[in-house]
């Protein structure tokens, strides 16, 4: 039986991927779950495996080509299978009951040929909301996608190149497709949620000491630093956090259209800084994880970011984010959320600051967390109640992670 390739779907607002690399060459033998193409979404460059065993053969897709989700890329069929007749196979359609993909109209997307009434023109949701935002003319325009379809890509091209009319020449950065989407997030994001903000200043001096007696416990003092995971207080906190905030499920839950949805679960995203933009991977189910189990997958994760390789399971299901800029020196700062999460916990820097304890001064390390929250899901009191609970568990981290 054969099985076609198509172009996933791998995150919500999707329309397009863009194909990096063929892991196979046509005619090669592949194996179900092993790496079989890369490519690029509005997110980060991703590997796709193969969904089943066989031959890969019937390549259509060139590299480079921006493809529209569901279009069929390819083939795995048997040894000496021949390849499905496309009058035989009903023909994968995008999202929004796009009719069947063809092949992109060669016509850029901005060019002219008459202005069709806009209630003809064939768009995307996301094409058109962008449209009323940007002032462009969806009637001037000729899409990129299956059957002409207006893609959000068609309408900032336009948008772009509206803005380059009659200005001068100067030197210009283009972002890359992840930098385009966290900017475009991030202002979705900000103009959408009503966010608000909560900030607490704890006393780090349990959690630095006890950071310091697990490394040892966990990998002892001959293993050799350079072939161990290095146990991070972004570990430790993704480890408390996991813990805590299933006590207040209004910080782990969603904002939808049916209502707020809470979960069960926390699949902690840690943001991870990558050339021009921020990804955010997942550590799946922390609340059950090791720190050993947690640090070695936040290593992993930021390995394949940093190069470009990230999986779809690695950035899929986010429950709650935790962003750490205290590396940098930051000794605070607020996030934005990531929708629909209803939170995001900034961290700052840890240092020693002069503090009252017992009324006496003192030296202790101190760190800033400052909560973003969703007000249409989390209320105030709600918020401090998480920050009281985590300040309590930073001075006793023992009493949570034993």
């Amino acid at each position: 039986m054969a099985f076609s390739v198509v172009m996933p779907a791998l995150e919500m607002a999707q329309e397009t991927g863009k194909l990096i690399a063929w892991r196979k060459q046509e005619g090669d033998r592949v194996l179900k779950g092993e790496p079989l193409l890369e490519i690029e979404t509005d997110k980060a460059v991703m590997e796709v495996e193969a969904p089943a065993d066989g031959l890969l053969m019937g390549v259509r897709a060139a590299l480079g080509a921006e493809i529209p989700v569901g279009q069929i890329i390819a083939w795995i069929v048997a040894p000496g299978e021949a390849l499905p007749v496309e009058s035989d196979v009903a023909t994968p359609t995008a999202r929004r009951g796009t009719p069947g993909a063809t092949k992109p109209s060669p016509t850029p997307p901005h060019a002219g040929g008459g202005r069709v009434p806009a209630s003809r023109v064939r768009t995307s949701p996301k094409a058109r909301r962008l449209a009323q935002e940007l002032g462009v003319d969806l009637g001037a325009l000729r899409g990129s996608g299956a059957g002409g379809e207006i893609l959000a890509g068609d309408v900032q091209a336009a948008r772009a190149a509206l803005d380059r009319e009659g200005q001068p020449s100067h030197p210009v950065e283009i972002p890359s497709s992840a930098g385009r989407i966290m900017a475009q997030r991030t202002t979705e994001s900000w103009s959408t949620v009503p966010h608000f903000f909560v900030r607490r200043e704890m006393d780090a001096s349990a959690l630095k000491a006890f950071r310091h007696r697990t490394t040892a416990a966990i990998y002892g003092t001959n293993v050799d630093p350079a072939t161990k995971v290095r146990i991070t207080h972004t570990d430790l906190l993704v480890a408390l956090v996991a813990r805590i905030v299933l006590q207040h499920p209004r910080l782990n839950a969603s904002w939808t259209a049916e209502g707020i949805r809470l979960h069960d679960h926390v699949n902690m995203a840690v943001a991870i800084a990558v050339k021009d933009a921020v990804v955010a991977g997942v550590i799946p189910n922390a609340q059950h994880a090791s720190l050993a189990q947690i640090a070695s997958r936040r290593a992993e994760i930021a390995e394949r970011a940093r190069a470009g390789k990230l999986r779809p399971a690695d950035i899929a299901d986010a429950t709650f984010t935790i962003s750490n800029l205290g590396m940098y020196h930051v000794d605070e700062f607020s996030a934005i959320i990531t929708p629909p999460q209803a939170a995001i916990l900034a961290v700052g820097a840890m240092a020693d600051r002069v503090v009252a304890v017992d009324g006496q001064p003192a030296v202790r390390p101190m760190m800033t967390l400052t909560i973003a929250c969703d007000h249409r899901v989390v209320d105030g009191a709600r918020a401090a109640l998480f920050l009281n609970d985590l300040a309590q568990a930073v001075r006793a981290p023992e009493k949570w992670l034993a």
